[in-house]
């Protein structure tokens, strides 16, 4: 099998210039320097919070409205959910965004799995294509419309944000929308209304300089951003599709302690937040996570580094409920939403 996911190991490691705030924030919470308890980016309450349950009853809006969610999602595989092969997680994504009807995101930045730069990489066109980035899926699969407009000023916006915080940062005007964006995309907001920014993760695959890309978008929330990482939080092909039963309860395996694990860290109201981003730098040391996201091949994980450092650190929900009914392909998998 030709694994249209994954990428290869890079490298990319610099010092930011100049630090910002946030970014001064951060680095405390990383070295343990007296940073405490992170800054909720706006205070308050999200705007949407999903709470358990993939249908429209279980996705929920908050009375406080000053500041946008952000939400870590599966994107699922390729257009199944579009196909009607992974309803739970069409059902979740239509549900989340229809809790929106009453106050549409000003923009939606997605951070996908699917698009892996040496250097942080924003979609600045004032519309995109779609980039049917899979194979061997149905005719129809490769026809799909979605013409969502683009967002050129709010990928201004984000390019000043990163490059005050010292993090390099390009614009691109040509690549597509990948599936990483365009299939959530497309079962959240059918009618395509919402201006959609794309954005690449890091080749290097670098906890840190994810959290703290995200970190540095932070303030986006406050002026109605939502912030989508869109990635899986299981994701291992060699154990997936093995056709070794003894292979595949491996992975299964590894993969409930893994889950396990990253639902403690981001769920758990104890931690503070110095003490979760230092837990999410370290990812690598926990249980099952190698054979979760081998090393070279943890992109779809990236994104949900963007999203709690979008967060700073502060706790998240586990939304929809993947894990409790056994994960997809019976691999425990979660999604996470970070509503203050």
């Amino acid at each position: 099998l030709k694994c249209s996911l994954c990428g290869s190991l890079g490298g990319l490691c610099r010092a930011p210039r100049a630090p910002s705030y946030a970014m001064r924030f951060f680095q405390g919470c990383l070295s343990g320097g007296g940073a405490g308890e992170g800054p909720s980016p706006g205070g308050g309450a999200g705007l949407v919070m999903a709470a358990g349950g993939s249908g429209a009853e279980n996705a929920e809006v908050s009375s406080a409205a000053g500041l946008m969610p952000c939400v870590y999602i599966n994107h699922g595989g390729g257009p199944m959910p579009l196909l009607g092969q992974q309803p739970e997680i069409a059902s979740f994504l239509a549900a989340f965004g229809q809790a929106f009807a009453g106050r549409l995101p000003r923009a939606v930045v997605v951070a996908t799995a699917h698009w892996e730069e040496d250097v942080v990489t924003v979609s600045a066109a004032p519309s995109s294509s779609l980039l049917f980035d899979y194979g061997g899926f149905p005719p129809e699969s490769y026809q799909y419309e979605y013409p969502a407009p683009g967002e050129p000023s709010m990928a201004a916006e984000i390019v000043k944000l990163l490059g005050d915080a010292g993090i390099k940062v390009r614009t691109d005007t040509k690549r597509g929308w990948d599936h990483g964006v365009f299939v959530p995309m497309m079962c959240m907001f059918p009618k395509a209304q919402v201006p959609i920014v794309q954005l690449s993760v890091l080749r290097n695959q670098d906890a840190a300089q994810h959290l703290a890309l995200g970190l540095a978008l932070s303030s986006l929330r406050e002026r109605g951003v939502l912030i989508v990482g869109s990635g899986v939080s299981f994701h291992n092909f060699e154990h997936f599709f093995s056709n070794d039963p003894r292979k595949k309860q491996e992975g299964q395996r590894h993969g409930k302690l893994w889950d396990e694990w990253l639902r403690g860290i981001l769920t758990n109201p104890n931690l503070s937040s110095r003490e979760r981003l230092a837990e999410l730098q370290r990812w690598e040391q926990a249980p099952g996570a190698i054979q979760s996201h081998p090393r070279g091949a943890a992109e779809h994980l990236m994104p949900l580094f963007v999203v709690a450092g979008a967060a700073a650190g502060t706790p998240a929900v586990a939304v929809g409920d993947s894990s409790e009914k056994g994960g997809m392909m019976g691999f425990a998998m979660s999604q996470f939403e970070f509503h203050s």
